[in-house]
C-alpha cells in the first residue's frame, strides 16, 4: 500500500474510534451539542458568527467547498461552511458532499443546519415562503452516496442506511415552532425534488415531478442529507421557495436573476430562524436521539467476510 493510502486508513481509523464509542459511557455523561450549519445560495454570511475564526481542513475525500468558520451564535458552538464556496464557484454537481459531511463530523458537529434555494411545486407554498422539509425523491446520477465506496482511504464494508425518516424529527419540530414564533410563513412538510442541475428543469419534467408527489425542487439536498445520516448527524433543512419552476402557467420561468433577487428579500427569514433555534437546541437532551442515530449507521454496516 502507497504511503498516502496508509495514511488515509490512518485517518479513518481514527475517525472510526471516535464514531464508535462506547454508548453507554457517552449517553452517562451527556452530549455536547455543537452545530453545523452549511449555508446555500444566499444565506452563507459569516457575520451570524460571533468570536468567528477560519479553519482549512482536508479528509480522506479530499477538500471540503471552502474554510470551516468556527465561532458562536449566541453562546453555541457552531461551525458555518459555504455549501458552492464563499464565492459560489462550485455547481451542485461538483460540491464535495462527503468531504463538507466528514469535516462537520470530524470537528465535533451533532447537528448539521442547511439552507438551500427551492423551487415551488404547489400553489399554496408561495415565492419567499419556508418549507421545513421531511422527504426527498432523488434525480442525481453522477455523485458519490456514501462513505462507504471500497476506497483505500474509505472505512471498510457497506453500507445500506435506512432512509425511511431523511431529517431528524426532533430538529425539525424546533425550526417548526420557531418559525411560527417568529411569524414566518412556514409550511411544515414538503418533498424536495433534487435534480442534477446545474440546469432547471424543461415544464415537462416540472409538470411529472407534481405528478410524483414532490412540493419543492432543488439541487442539493441529495446526497447531503443522506452523508448526514450516515455519519450518524441530526440534519434538518430550512428550504425557501424563491420561484414556481415552470409548471406554472402565466408565470415567469424560473431565471437566476429572480432566485438571486427573492433570496436577498428573504434571506432574513432563514437567518432569524437559524439564530432563534440554535440556543433552543443547545438547551435540550439529545443522548438518546445521537445513541439512535450512531447506533442505526453503525448496524447498517456489512463488514467483509474473513
Amino acid at each position: 500500500m502507497c504511503p498516502s493510502c496508509k495514511a488515509g486508513r490512518k485517518e479513518v481509523g481514527i475517525w472510526l474510534a471516535n464514531f464508535c464509542v462506547d454508548l453507554s459511557e457517552e449517553m452517562a455523561a451527556g452530549v455536547q451539542v455543537k452545530i453545523g450549519i452549511i449555508g446555500g445560495s444566499g444565506l452563507d454570511d459569516p457575520d451570524i458568527l460571533e468570536g468567528r475564526s477560519e479553519k482549512y481542513v482536508d479528509t480522506p475525500y479530499g477538500k471540503p467547498s471552502d474554510a470551516l468558520i468556527v465561532g458562536k451564535i449566541k453562546n453555541v458552538e457552531c461551525v458555518l461552511l459555504a455549501r458552492h464556496g464563499r464565492q459560489h464557484t462550485i455547481m451542485p454537481t461538483n460540491v464535495n458532499y462527503r468531504a463538507n459531511i466528514w469535516a462537520l463530523k470530524e470537528e465535533g458537529c451533532t447537528h448539521i443546519l442547511v439552507t438551500t434555494a427551492c423551487g415551488s411545486l404547489r400553489e399554496e407554498i408561495q415565492p419567499g415562503d419556508i418549507v421545513i422539509i421531511d422527504q426527498f425523491i432523488d434525480r442525481t446520477t453522477k455523485r458519490a452516496q456514501t462513505f462507504y465506496d471500497g476506497s483505500p482511504t474509505s472505512p471498510p464494508g457497506v453500507c445500506h442506511i435506512p432512509m425511511a425518516e431523511p431529517f431528524c424529527g426532533r430538529t425539525r419540530e424546533v425550526l417548526l415552532e420557531v418559525a411560527r414564533s417568529l411569524g414566518v410563513k412556514c409550511h411544515t412538510r414538503g418533498t424536495m425534488m433534487t435534480i442534477e442541475g446545474p440546469r432547471f428543469s424543461s415544464r415537462s419534467e416540472s409538470l411529472m415531478f407534481r405528478q410524483w408527489g414532490a412540493d419543492v425542487i432543488n439541487m442539493t439536498t441529495v446526497p447531503e442529507v443522506v452523508l448526514a445520516k450516515e455519519a450518524g448527524l441530526c440534519y434538518a433543512s430550512i428550504a425557501m421557495a424563491t420561484d414556481y419552476d415552470c409548471w406554472k402557467e402565466h408565470e415567469e420561468a424560473v431565471c437566476v436573476d429572480n432566485v438571486l433577487k427573492t433570496m436577498k428579500e428573504n434571506a432574513n427569514k432563514a437567518s432569524s430562524i437559524l439564530l432563534t433555534a440554535i440556543p433552543q437546541i443547545c438547551q435540550m437532551d439529545w443522548s438518546q436521539t445521537i445513541k439512535s442515530l450512531k447506533v442505526m449507521s453503525q448496524s447498517s454496516v456489512m463488514l467483509p467476510k474473513h
